[in-house]
């Protein structure tokens, strides 16, 4: 089969197509044709050798046809998405034409939707999906701040909070970015900086932040929020160095808590890849609830220029790749 090969850490000219052996079928696996997959700035870090672990494939998410499944958990022809589970960290990935993936890490997506805007839903809509209804516990009238909402994930978690009737404030670099944002249903964009806590007029009444700037801003989020709010921490816009010197003593405001999610527990035991939705958010993007569209669409052959364009910021929303 045909896949994209990492044959170096560093820039684009590490990604190499060439032919390899098929993935063959395994208990407890669902081999699956590709039919489109998204792009993660998680393996924009893998290429470059940021990553703690990074298969020879990388991808991380993928939807498709069933081929073969062993343990006959799911049938032979079926539409399905798979996510995580070692995909292009541990075992190859989704940058080919067919891959093998957990059991744990397939759900069924039965949808009339294109390929290319089914891609554009597993990793980032299931990790958006619960960081707002598992870590933040998010409900109809609370109020939400998002920091980064202009990344792909930041859209989904704009999209799917403002659908479930919260009042949601959106943060973001660039005022070129506010109509995006408010065109998916924002009460308010503000431009994204240090120190927002002192300039936002919600400081100490915000229900919820959900922080995908990450480590740089998450103790100034802390400080945002009323006395039992919720920050979660699920993105890395900012870098990924550590939070400096932290110490809650002296930085952390009480009686807030700080929750932390990452998209790579999907699948074990605390956290079962069929607790999302997947269905139910296919079927809101088919009926217009939710506006999931890819922004760009690549062929399998354009992976580097995939990648260039999420490396210089330019993606403004969800990236797939399609099969011909």
């Amino acid at each position: 089969m045909r896949a994209i090969v990492l044959e170096k850490f560093g820039d684009l000219d590490s990604l190499v197509y060439k032919d390899i052996p098929e993935p063959k079928p395994v208990a407890g696996h669902v081999v699956i044709q590709i039919k489109a997959f998204g792009i993660n700035h998680a393996e924009m870090h893998m290429r470059r050798g940021e990553w703690p672990e990074a298969a020879e494939v990388s991808g991380i998410e993928c939807v498709g046809i069933v081929k073969s499944c062993p343990g006959g958990e799911f049938p032979v022809g079926a539409k399905v998405a798979a996510l995580m589970g070692g995909l292009g960290r541990t075992i190859n990935g989704s940058y080919a034409e067919f891959t093998r993936a957990p059991v744990s890490n397939v759900a069924s997506i039965e949808s009339e939707l294109p390929w290319a805007e089914l891609a554009a839903i597993p990793e980032t809509y299931a990790t958006a999906w619960t960081c707002l209804f598992r870590n933040l516990d998010l409900q109809k009238g609370q109020s939400l701040l998002i920091r980064g909402a202009t990344s792909s994930f930041g859209q989904a978690a704009v999209n799917m909070a403002v659908n479930a009737g919260a009042r949601v404030i959106a943060t973001t670099r660039s005022k070129e970015r506010f109509a995006k944002l408010e065109a998916l249903g924002v009460l308010r964009c503000e431009i994204e900086g240090p120190n927002m806590s002192a300039r936002l007029p919600e400081t100490k009444k915000l229900d919820a932040v959900l922080d995908l700037v990450g480590n740089s801003t998450i103790v100034d989020s802390l400080n945002m929020l009323r006395r039992g709010g919720r920050a979660c921490l699920a993105g890395w816009l900012g870098g990924l160095d550590p939070i400096h010197d932290f110490n809650p003593l002296l930085q952390m405001a009480s009686g807030v808590y700080l929750t932390f999610f990452g998209s790579f527990v999907f699948g074990t035991p605390g956290f079962p890849l069929s607790d999302v939705p997947l269905q139910d958010i296919a079927r809101d993007v088919a009926e217009g609830r939710l506006q999931a569209k890819p922004s760009r669409i690549f062929n399998f052959e354009d992976i580097r220029e995939a990648h260039r364009v999420m490396e210089a910021n330019q993606a403004n929303g969800k990236m797939v790749v399609v099969h011909a």
